[in-house]
């Protein structure tokens, strides 16, 4: 079974206490699903057609342990606090 990898970027923030209060509850509810987080943060350099966005890579074991996560009690909590104060964009994708 193939490690899987929860890839986050934020493509605007528009109520930053939402971000941080999101952010509290967060990252507590995704280390308790087994999720270790890999990078957190703005780009160091850009190429192509990057895009200046804070990006977040968070690993499981399987597609099936992200996906519990998210859709966990505890990362529900996180996501009803975090409301409309951030658009994202989350992926899930299979390593290889």
């Amino acid at each position: 079974m193939a490690n899987a990898y929860w890839v986050a970027t934020y493509r605007s923030v528009s109520n930053p206490d939402a971000l941080a209060a999101y952010a509290k509850l967060a990252g507590p509810a995704i280390i308790a699903a087994g999720g270790r987080f890999l990078v957190r943060g703005m780009p160091s350099h850009l190429y192509e057609a990057g895009l200046q966005q804070r990006t977040v890579v968070i690993e499981f074991d399987s597609v099936d342990h992200a996906r519990a996560a998210h859709d966990s009690p505890a990362y529900q909590k996180a996501l009803a606090a975090l409301g409309s104060g951030a658009e994202r964009d989350i992926r899930i994708v299979e390593g290889v």
